[in-house]
């Protein structure tokens, strides 16, 4: 079986936006959040036990959003989560947003999550089972926006 994104589904809230109804950009860190915890516990992973089981946590080392369309108030979004790339103490998180019923990419960003012990939050090699756990949502931003459907999103010098 081939990887796949992972997809959840969430409306924008009155607490998402700003005055006019449209999405503040930082809300969207939590739609990442919330896509990211679903696929860590769609894989067996819930961040209330991994964090036990493998002794580590995973702190954010960078986060970035990129927005081609601005969301509204109750807009349904469809957030895609896929590890775009697994090094040897971290890994990259990926994140596509789409318009329910609409295939054009809203916003994209990722998030580069380091293994840590937790004792010291020194760098350490993430588990092999986290890393296998996660395989079947691990594919390339191509792959993974071929199959949502999603053309690639506007250059970036483009003007609306």
């Amino acid at each position: 079986m081939s990887a796949t994104p992972y997809v959840i589904e969430e409306y924008v809230r009155w607490s998402d936006v700003d005055f006019a109804g449209i999405i503040f950009y930082g809300s969207y860190v939590r739609f990442f959040e919330i896509a990211e915890t679903e696929l860590f516990r769609a894989c067996g992973l819930a961040y209330a036990r991994v964090f036990d089981r493998y002794d580590i946590f995973l702190p954010r080392k960078a986060v970035h959003s990129e927005f081609y369309w601005p969301a509204r108030l109750d807009d349904r979004l469809r957030v895609a989560t896929y590890v775009g790339r697994v090094g040897t103490k971290s890994m990259t998180l990926n994140f596509d947003v789409l318009r329910d019923g609409t295939p054009a990419l809203g916003a994209a960003g990722w998030m580069v999550l380091v293994c840590v012990d937790r004792k010291r939050l020194h760098p350490e090699p993430l588990p092999g089972g986290l890393v296998q756990a996660l395989a079947p949502h691990t594919l390339t931003t191509s792959a993974a926006r071929a199959l949502l459907g999603v053309p690639s999103p506007p250059d970036k010098g483009a003007r609306a």
